[in-house]
């Protein structure tokens, strides 16, 4: 019985994880817009700021966090809003399947399109704002650990506010304050790092904010989503 149950979870698991990647690459802009936000933040820095290496060296942690923040959160608000149009959500919620499947799910295919490539194109964006050496591996660490907290804590958002016609205002008010811990830490183990001073402690912290938010939000989601759509 709970083989059977367990195959059927990873079942709707991969299903719906399928269908929202093959809608994405339908609509290529719900890839490319974030990844263009991210890259252009990026860019205009050094062109306010000036090319001074030891300037940008020293804020390019918090601009390329607050980069992959605001491009995160650019991607949110379709993340349940063409299935509540459709109706497709309010079937989802009917179905006999725990809610967290599906919504890990969602999350997962949320931060495939938008996090992912943050993170792979992170290294080239960190050169150019001159990011010691020795950061790279403590910036590519926190965003392989944090961009997943990101889309877990946002969805809570985009939950509250899918039935809104214009609740992208309200989302960020929401989701902002939430995403501070996130940001400090990882901006901190960034510059630590680039004192070569070990950030463990940092990484530790995110971790478990990872992992509370991966336990969590799901729940926090699903609650949310039927408040919602009743």
């Amino acid at each position: 019985m709970t083989t059977s149950a367990n195959l059927s979870y990873s079942k709707l698991f991969n299903l719906v994880l399928k269908r929202d990647l093959t809608i994405a690459l339908r609509h290529k802009d719900d890839i490319i817009n974030p990844l263009l936000f991210f890259v252009i933040i990026i860019t205009l820095f050094p062109l306010g700021i000036g090319p001074e290496a030891n300037t940008l060296a020293r804020i390019a942690p918090g601009i390329i966090w607050v980069a992959a923040l605001l491009s995160t959160l650019l991607s949110l608000d379709r993340l349940f809003k063409s299935d509540y149009q459709d109706g497709s959500l309010e079937q989802l919620l009917l179905s006999p399947y725990p809610v967290f499947v599906w919504v890990l799910a969602k999350v997962f295919a949320h931060w495939l399109i938008t996090g992912l490539p943050l993170i792979l194109i992170a290294p080239l964006l960190a050169a150019l704002l001159y990011l010691p050496e020795q950061s790279f591996v403590a910036l590519m660490l926190t965003l392989l650990i944090g961009t997943p907290v990101l889309s877990l804590i946002g969805a809570i958002g985009v939950a509250l506010t899918v039935g809104i016609k214009k609740g992208g205002v309200l989302l960020s008010l929401l989701v902002l304050p939430l995403y501070i811990p996130v940001l400090i830490f990882a901006t901190s183990a960034i510059d630590t790092a680039g004192l070569s001073l070990p950030y463990s402690g940092q990484l530790a912290i995110i971790a478990a904010l990872f992992f509370t938010s991966l336990t969590l939000a799901p729940l926090a989601i699903g609650a949310a989503l039927k408040v919602s759509t009743n």
